[in-house]
């Protein structure tokens, strides 16, 4: 059910608003699954006491997995193939205590129908062992003891070598370390953060994940709300399991699957760190330690620069240095690494890396369609990550207007010799004034630049306006003929404008993942065709790739080349470059002694910063939530 609570902060009453936000009753088998009922599961697939009724380890797993807690399962959802199913595919894999057991499949998947209220109820529907598909295990456990299933052994490689996270050098000299020479330029106060340039509320939704509130530059509010919507993840192979598995995370929990942020390594070492408390599963609320952390970086890039030795010799420039919040959530195998980024110069910057282990599936017959072998019977299966962003920005007010600008090459001769042509660059604009010719799917054209403006102009006459600039390498997450597609409708728009609406808080649904079929949540019912111009607006962005899994992503992948997302940028906000009033400007002449503290400032380092800091102790926030 939807209850609404208020009024905040002190809230006195509470109403049911499932019928009216949803149209209707939202049926009982769409509800997320949540841990005791993948303890069940696991009690099922291997019982720790005589359970015959259900089933016994056959003996070909035995054979495979000769040890006291031989396997581990992973569940791959849609959970069946139509409104109302609750089954499950789950493959199983060697458990190797400190290492990622997913690269690790024996071949063994399980469908598991888990729809009764009763887990006695439950059964095992289909069984696919190493390339065939079997009516039951007990059917495969016959056919094992008439000598009818080739058995491929899959060796138990242990923790050793590339599968583990632990290095196999020693430590070596200390990496490079940033700190404040005189101490943090920003602070932190409950979910307040504020700096000289910046102010913003953050939080974790339970299952949407990251987000911010009320951010303001220099005082000015340019957005009510930056918030993660949903992450998907869909998956190909030529086994059951991989072939159906799509992640919608949203139903999971990106919020309840953060992890603690190990200082040094996800943040930098003299980060601020934050806890954050939650309700969720319990009676009794719940802490995550250390789940953000908050710190200013010097990006060892210059934001403007320019050295002149042509006419007259000077420089100028300022170093760009950016106020971040991060967050870190693993579901399952992917750790999702989601950056809030704030800069000198009025731009935000929203991203999201993927790194943690591959899901792979056994290694048969024509495996290497679906992805690239990286172990003897290991498959890295090809997948898709997209994540779906919801961008309320006010800018100048809340009455926007939404603008698509690009380039045109006009013909023309020659104003000077007409008797040649040339081809001359001039800027088309227009204006976008409703949801349909504000919504752009993704691989047709997109202007270059879409910002959304107010009807206030700056010094120059031009409306102040904030430029949507996505970096992503997405495609289509599904054909729109497939069943389960209805379910993240949102993934058919590199980016859409919409009417903020109180009915349309979020472009997905916890209940969408175990009903893809007959969605709670379709994004299209958003883009209506009504009027953008003069509303309060919401961007509602895509961004995501693909990945082909191949030999370096053993052990896990990295996040060099895995990231994506987008850029909110000043479109004629101001009247000029902000950051040509940061303290941290350099500006120095020819004819000026560059070592003079009082000519630039660079020269004092060695004063402010002739020490390195007392650093804090290492601590990390540990394995379970207290």
């Amino acid at each position: 059910a939807s209850w609404w609570v208020g009024p905040l902060p002190h809230p006195s009453y509470m109403r049911d608003v499932t019928v009216e936000r949803h149209g209707g009753p939202l049926p009982y088998y769409r509800r997320p699954v949540l841990t005791r009922e993948y303890q069940d599961i696991q009690e099922m697939i291997f019982p720790q006491r005589a359970a015959p009724s259900v089933w016994s380890p056959p003996s070909l797993l035995l054979l495979q997995t000769p040890r006291t807690q031989p396997a581990k399962n992973d569940y791959k959802p849609p959970r069946g193939l139509q409104s109302g199913d609750r089954a499950t595919w789950f493959g199983i894999y060697y458990n190797l205590s400190g290492a990622g057991f997913y690269p690790h499949p024996i071949g063994l998947e399980l469908l598991v129908d888990h729809k009764a209220l009763d887990p006695a109820l439950w059964t095992i529907q289909k069984v696919f062992y190493q390339g065939r598909y079997y009516e039951s295990l007990t059917q495969l456990e016959d056919m094992f003891e008439a000598g009818l299933v080739n058995v491929v052994l899959v060796p138990d490689n242990g923790t050793g070598g590339s599968w583990s996270l632990k290095s196999s050098v020693p430590p070596g000299r200390a990496p490079p370390l940033q700190f404040h020479p005189e101490g943090p330029r920003f602070s932190v106060q409950g979910s307040q953060v504020r700096s000289s340039l910046w102010a913003f509320s953050f939080g974790l939704g339970a299952f949407s994940g990251p987000r911010i509130f009320d951010i303001r530059f220099q005082g000015e509010r340019v957005a009510y709300e930056i918030s993660v919507q949903e992450a998907i993840a869909l998956y190909g192979g030529n086994s059951p399991a991989s072939m159906s598995t799509c992640y919608m995370d949203g139903s999971f929990g990106i919020g309840k699957y953060s992890t603690p942020l190990t200082r040094g390594v996800d943040c930098p070492y003299l980060a601020t760190y934050v806890d954050w408390h939650f309700l969720l599963e319990s009676q009794t609320p719940k802490t995550l330690r250390d789940a953000f952390c908050v710190f200013e970086q010097n990006q060892g890039l210059p934001l403007r620069r320019h050295h002149s030795d042509f006419y007259s010799h000077y420089f100028g420039g300022v170093v760009e240095t950016v106020l971040v919040v991060r967050s870190v959530a693993t579901l399952l195998n992917y750790d999702y690494v989601w950056d809030m980024v704030f800069h000198s110069n009025g731009a935000i910057e929203v991203k999201f890396h993927a790194t943690g282990y591959i899901t792979s599936a056994f290694f048969f017959g024509a495996g290497e369609k679906f992805g690239n072998r990286v172990a003897e019977h290991t498959l890295g299966t090809v997948h898709t990550h997209n994540a779906h962003f919801k961008v309320d920005l006010d800018v100048a007010g809340l009455k926007n207007w939404a603008w698509a600008e690009d380039l045109a090459f006009v013909p023309m001769n020659v104003p000077w010799q007409p008797e040649f042509q040339m081809q001359r660059l001039q800027v088309t604009r227009k204006l976008l004034e409703t949801e349909e010719e504000a919504a752009f799917p993704l691989g047709n054209a997109t202007p270059r630049y879409l910002y959304l403006a107010s009807n206030h102009s700056n010094k120059w006459g031009h409306r102040r306006g904030y430029r949507i600039q996505i970096l992503s390498f997405a495609g289509k997450p599904l054909p729109q003929e497939s069943p389960i597609e209805k379910a993240f409708t949102w993934g058919r728009y590199h980016l859409a404008v919409t009417q903020r609406k109180e009915e349309e808080p979020s472009s997905s649904s916890i209940y969408n993942q175990n009903d893809p079929w007959t969605p709670t949540v379709d994004f299209t019912d958003f883009i209506s065709n009504e009027t953008i111009a003069g509303e309060d607006l919401v961007a509602w962005v895509t961004a995501g790739f693909l990945h082909i899994p191949h030999a370096e992503d053993i052990p896990n992948t990295v996040t060099v080349g895995n990231g994506v997302g987008f850029f909110l940028r000043p479109y004629n906000f101001f009247d000029e470059d902000p950051s040509f009033y940061s303290p941290d400007s350099i500006y120095f002449r020819k004819d000026q002694d560059v070592t003079d503290c009082e000519v630039n400032s660079l020269a004092c380092l060695s004063q402010t910063a002739n020490c390195v800091p007392d650093l804090p102790a290492f601590s990390h926030g540990g394995f379970t939530y207290k």
